[in-house]
């Protein structure tokens, strides 16, 4: 479960914010494709007043994304197009099922078929990756989190995904929480500015100053403190500050279940995440050794794409 709670991020749903948002997005891609002219192979050989219905029908097994999306970009393209989904997103389909019809102006439906399989297939390849990694580790406390590797402009979207495929979302942005990264704490080791030279715990002190002085209704909203550690003696020195969330890059599961130790003896309260080279193949050991989160950024910036078609069903003359 990836529910907000005291120590979670905001999980992204399909809202009007999320609609209003894809609706901007696929405005330029409707542009990208139809140009100032539309699409001029069914202009020429369509007549203007026929009608028709399709399907889309699954062309690989995998967990469907993007249906109101779908819808969106559909109706932008042809207004008098119905939109009629068989299945809701999150949904596990097979081979050759049909996934949503069509039905109305033909010039309309053809028009919209690239836009509407690229969307979902990026989508619905996202939620089914995102799907067997939650699979993977199934039975032990870790939780799969996406990162901030995602298609500019999409992230919202791809992040919408990898809840529907059951994983959870890392933060949004830069925006809502603090993560004390490497190169931050490079900068506090090698800064000669005086006062901004500081240690990783010291970091984790003035980040909470910073959410107490400048953003006090964030205070009310619980901001995460984050931090990335690459060896057990910063997360030893870390741990005694008080993060909500440490950060493990690169440690291997030995290391980890070292970590999940020392937590355990001294910051109980404080969650481990595991990230950098997890797969499908090595996810399971790093669960195992009993980190509570796990960042793969393979959900979104290195998933295939699920393989949808259109077909035709029938035509009617003007």
């Amino acid at each position: 479960m990836c529910a907000d709670g005291q120590k979670e991020f905001q999980q992204i749903e399909w809202d009007a914010s999320l609609r209003d948002e894809a609706a901007a997005l696929l405005r330029v891609a409707v542009r990208e494709d139809l140009g100032p002219l539309g699409d001029s192979t069914s202009k020429a050989l369509i007549p203007k007043g026929a009608t028709g219905a399709a399907e889309v029908i699954a062309r690989q097994d995998g967990i469907v994304a993007g249906l109101p999306a779908a819808e969106i970009a559909v109706h932008l393209i042809e207004a008098g197009v119905q939109w009629t989904p068989d299945v809701a997103d999150g949904t596990r389909v097979a081979l050759g099922q049909r996934v949503a019809r069509l039905e109305g102006p033909a010039r309309g439906i053809l028009a919209a078929e690239r836009l509407v399989l690229n969307l979902l297939a990026r989508l619905s390849g996202i939620a089914t990756l995102a799907r067997r990694y939650v699979e993977a580790v199934a039975g032990t406390r870790a939780r799969i989190y996406d990162t901030r590797k995602t298609t500019p402009g999409w992230r919202r979207l791809e992040k919408y995904s990898v809840g529907v495929g059951g994983a959870c979302n890392h933060r949004t942005g830069l925006f809502d929480a603090i993560l004390i990264k490497d190169n931050h704490l490079a900068f506090g080791r090698e800064s000669t500015w005086g006062t901004a030279h500081f240690s990783p715990a010291e970091a984790i002190a003035h980040a909470r100053q910073w959410i107490k002085r400048r953003v006090p209704q964030l205070v009310r909203l619980r901001m995460i403190v984050e931090i990335e550690v690459d060896s057990l003696e910063q997360l030893d020195e870390v741990l005694a500050a008080g993060p909500d969330i440490v950060l493990l890059d690169n440690m291997g599961p030995a290391q980890l279940r070292e970590a999940v130790a020392r937590r355990n003896a001294r910051a109980p309260a404080v969650e481990l995440e595991a990230s950098g080279g997890v797969n499908l193949d090595t996810v399971r050991q790093v669960a195992e050794t009993g980190v509570e989160r796990i960042s793969v950024g393979a959900l979104t910036h290195s998933c295939q794409a699920l393989d949808f078609g259109l077909d035709w069903v029938h035509s009617v003359a003007p």
